[in-house]
């Protein structure tokens, strides 16, 4: 109903809006600018699709429960509060769910009271950055950087003592590795 209703107001500014008055103007100005920085978050954070891994839609779906190939194959989400990491705190390592790659510490972890897992900082080079424009949002897709899974997105309202990065992870696309 919410996307519904976005929709409409989003549709009707458009309309409200056709000739080029200073408010459109305005609009569409703020909207390069964030399209620009995304971008630029993108190419400064080494956006590559090449990955080591790669099997076939049959070969994924195999090796991952039916949630996990959600998420991490067709960029799903799971529901906000229900992931097993949301308040998770143990010491240790959250690796890859389909490929096990090394992606964030726990000492990266905090409670963002977002209902998903959250960290502040990736492991150098585990990561790679896509501009993701579904839902009518701009935001930035996590995805592994060994297999492309879908992890999540990253946002700029994370801990302003430390990166003020937020790592908005799905559960299902992780696997804890407790510390020896």
């Amino acid at each position: 109903m919410k996307k519904n209703v976005f929709i409409i107001l989003l549709a009707f500014s458009f309309v409200s809006c056709n000739s080029q008055t200073k408010d459109a103007k305005i609009k569409k100005a703020v909207i390069d600018k964030i399209d620009k920085e995304i971008t630029k978050k993108s190419e400064t954070k080494n956006d590559t699709m090449d990955f080591k891994i790669v099997k076939t839609d049959a070969e994924w779906k195999a090796q991952l429960t039916p949630e996990e190939y959600t998420v991490l194959r067709e960029k799903g989400t799971e529901r906000p509060y229900t992931g097993e990491y949301d308040k998770h705190f143990e010491k240790g390592m959250y690796v890859c769910a389909a490929c096990e790659n090394p992606l964030f510490t726990s000492d990266t972890k905090f409670d963002s009271h977002c209902g998903w897992p959250s960290f502040d900082e990736a492991i150098k080079g585990s990561t790679v950055y896509h501009k993701d424009t579904s839902f009518g949002m701009i935001r930035t897709e996590v995805m592994c950087a060994k297999c492309g899974g879908h992890l999540g997105h990253v946002f700029d309202d994370g801990p302003k003592e430390t990166t003020g990065q937020r790592y908005c992870t799905n559960s299902v696309s992780i696997k804890f590795l407790p510390a020896k």
